[in-house]
């Protein structure tokens, strides 16, 4: 996994829990769900670089 993609999906990561954090303290559950989405996103680019990761080897 590049240094670029780690960073992209913390930042995801990141984003989501900040936004769903806002929405609990904001009862919005609208941005909670964007925050969880958004945080699933982060995941699933790890694990998409993962796999690259595993077939370059």
């Amino acid at each position: 996994m590049s240094a670029g993609d780690k960073i992209k999906a913390a930042a995801d990561k990141v984003k989501g829990e900040v936004k769903e954090a806002v929405g609990k303290i904001t009862d919005d559950d609208k941005l909670v769900a964007e925050g969880k989405a958004d945080q699933a996103k982060g995941h699933l680019k790890d694990a998409a670089e993962d796999v690259k990761d595993t077939f370059k080897k």
